[in-house]
């Protein structure tokens, strides 16, 4: 493996704590988390074609026509994981979802890997991957149970276990999502131009979602007039999102989803815990308890247990 990748990626997963972090303060000032994963996103988007505009990547758009029609969805987990940031941060706290999170990631990477699906490249999978990933999968579980055992009542665990399967649902989307923009970069053969697709793509998802949840659901309606209360880091969203789709997409091919993603998680990780413990980005503060701090030990050895494989 390059030696940049490991603090790279280390790096580039603890944004993914900071993106969803920032983003609830976006969603609170809009009044919709469907209004902020769409300005969230239309901000990524807007990043990164005015970073290919003047590299001359966006000429690269016009051969989309010969791409398979799958190679241009990648775009709906950015959607599906951003939306879940925002629902799942306040309900939950951020050690809890980003462990979710960590958790469909890890089972979703190995996937991949192993059964050579979305056009990765076949992967042995040995015992150590099995073991690092069975650890990682306890590991959650340990802190989504540290988190509920404190004084909440019964009913209030069962009504959270919509919101825990959605977590694990968010997390592997990201893999998927990068496996699929790697195929859609191998057909452009410009990243830029493939990311920025990808952020359009995961626009209009979004957009479509907020219109459906206003029509059906009768949601509250996106409003502007909080943005201007708005912290300046409240912006940020849209250029981490980015900054973590690129490079994930990068560097699947180089060095197998699995690795990539465990270090992306790793980051991650150390990001929620300090989140959490200082009550960053004006989110409630949490203890970080012994159970809690047991399972997040647990999760970072499966996660360089899969790393070493």
């Amino acid at each position: 493996m390059e030696t940049f990748a490991i603090p790279f990626l280390l790096f580039v997963g603890a944004l993914l704590a900071v993106q969803a972090a920032a983003n609830v303060q976006l969603s609170s000032a809009v009044g919709s988390p469907f209004g902020a994963s769409t300005l969230q996103l239309g901000i990524g988007a807007a990043v990164l074609f005015a970073l290919a505009l003047p590299a001359g990547a966006l000429g690269a758009l016009g051969v989309l026509d010969h791409a398979r029609a799958w190679h241009l969805i990648g775009g709906v987990g950015s959607a599906i994981y951003i939306t879940a940031g925002i629902l799942l941060f306040p309900r939950l706290g951020a050690v809890v979802s980003v462990g979710l999170f960590i958790a469909g990631q890890m089972l979703a990477s190995v996937l991949l890997d192993g059964f050579g699906w979305l056009g990765v490249d076949r992967q042995s999978v040995g015992v150590a991957d099995i073991a690092g990933t069975a650890l990682v999968l306890s590991a959650a579980f340990l802190i989504v149970r540290a988190q509920t055992d404190t004084g909440v009542l019964e009913s209030a665990v069962r009504d959270r276990l919509g919101w825990i399967a959605f977590g694990l649902v968010a997390g592997a989307v990201l893999p998927i999502q990068g496996a699929i923009n790697a195929q859609l970069r191998h057909d452009l053969d410009k990243p830029l131009a493939a990311a920025a697709f990808s952020f359009s793509v995961a626009t209009l998802a979004m957009a479509v979602a907020l219109v459906l949840a206003l029509v059906i659901a009768r949601a509250p309606r996106p409003r502007l007039d909080g943005l201007n209360r708005l912290p300046w880091w409240g912006w940020v969203g849209g250029l981490c999102g980015a900054t973590y789709v690129t490079s994930v997409f990068l560097l699947i091919p180089e060095i197998g989803v699995a690795p990539t993603i465990a270090l992306t998680v790793a980051g991650q990780q150390v990001a929620s815990v300090l989140v959490d413990r200082r009550g960053l980005f004006r989110l409630p503060v949490r203890r970080i308890g012994p159970r809690r701090l047991a399972g997040i030990l647990i999760l970072l050895a499966g996660v360089a247990l899969i790393q070493l494989a």
